[in-house]
């Protein structure tokens, strides 16, 4: 019966979802509509969520924490260009807050999260170095390309690229992003599948039947309008959420914060859903597949807005930031090399996370 209800509430939820937007777009919203819109915004997440797994299952992994991860991309991409118009010079941070915040949440929230669920539940957590090593490499240097190097570049004043500097830095994220998605998915797919803690390959397709071809077409449908819903119900509450980050005197970056969560959130789910599964892999794949999809898709779109907009885009990190990506370099690439983690390595990199949002809100 609960199942049924699910199943029910799954298949309702994104055209209620679009309805409510249809209701709340580009009206002023008193308190309760904001409290609704965002109620039923965590609903639309939630369902996506249900419908991109039940996608992943169909297609099998390491596709299905790739079709997650571009799913949840689009939602950032969507929503950042969203707030980019008309934003002016107040938003010319805002794809580079978002987007490190995703980093950091990813690498080290869902990362560490993940580590931690796995290693508490088989003692030690298990996954495969090569396939999760060269993830990681990837973030690293698309995350260092196009959020640490506008910092020292001398063409144009303050943090941001000339607009040679910002094209290349998009060509070379888009590029990566390509290398590390055939690599995922077809060169080295063993790399990204879930491994025993005897380094066997877990097949799981034999678990659970896989559901049926229409099935998967009409989650893949309502995946999409759910995704929708999520990004206009994010931008109709986004004026409250600004309004809400300046009355309490925090820092314009937090604005940022909120929005990577939000797009997060589904991730974050299907994560430790996995991790507890013991599936510490297809989390790992999860995590860093949305970090990559993150910087790789959104700089790349977000360059593309700034020539049409003709706005300033500031993509260079401060000196803070640029020390907490390098510490969350450093201890995911020594979290790796075993291809094994404990709840230290889970608690470490939960720490830096934590040390990220505490500068964040005290700079």
């Amino acid at each position: 019966m609960f199942t049924r209800l699910m199943e029910y509430w799954t298949l309702l939820m994104p055209p209620v979802a679009i309805v409510v937007l249809a209701g709340v777009w580009h009206r002023d919203l008193p308190g309760f509509a904001v409290a609704l819109a965002a109620l039923v915004l965590a609903g639309a997440v939630l369902a996506a969520v249900h419908h991109a797994e039940v996608i992943a299952h169909r297609v099998g992994e390491p596709f299905g924490s790739l079709v997650l991860a571009v799913a949840v991309t689009i939602i950032e991409v969507g929503l950042i260009i969203s707030l980019m118009i008309g934003g002016g010079e107040k938003n010319a941070a805002l794809a580079r807050d978002t987007v490190f915040a995703a980093v950091m949440i990813t690498c080290n929230g869902i990362f560490g999260l993940c580590l931690l669920v796995g290693a508490l539940r088989r003692r030690v957590a298990v996954f495969n170095p090569e396939g999760t090593g060269a993830a990681l490499a990837s973030v690293a240097t698309v995350a260092t390309l196009s959020l640490v190097e506008p910092t020292f570049t001398t063409s144009a004043p303050g943090p941001q690229f000339s607009t040679a500097q910002l094209v290349f830095a998009a060509g070379s994220a888009l590029i990566l992003y390509a290398l590390f998605v055939t690599t995922q998915t077809v060169r080295h797919r063993d790399y990204f599948l879930p491994i025993t803690s005897k380094g066997e390959v877990i097949d799981e397709e034999s678990h659970a039947e896989p559901p049926t071809v229409r099935q998967t077409w009409l989650s893949l449908v309502l995946l999409l309008v759910a995704l929708v819903a999520v990004v206009g119900l994010a931008k109709s509450i986004s004026p409250a959420i600004e309004s809400g980050v300046a009355e309490a005197g925090l820092p314009a970056s937090v604005v940022g914060i909120v929005i990577a969560m939000l797009v997060l959130l589904p991730e974050s789910i299907a994560a430790v859903r996995a991790a507890r599964r013991d599936r510490v892999q297809t989390s790992l794949n999860l995590a860093l597949g949305s970090a990559m999809a993150s910087i790789g898709l959104t700089i790349p779109a977000v360059a593309v807005a700034s020539f049409w907009l003709n706005d300033r885009l500031l993509l260079g990190l401060g000196s803070t930031h640029i020390v907490l990506l390098a510490l969350t370099v450093v201890v995911g690439t020594l979290t790796v090399i075993p291809g094994r983690a404990t709840p230290l390595q889970g608690g470490v990199h939960l720490s830096i996370l934590a040390a990220y949002l505490v500068l964040a809100v005290s700079p």
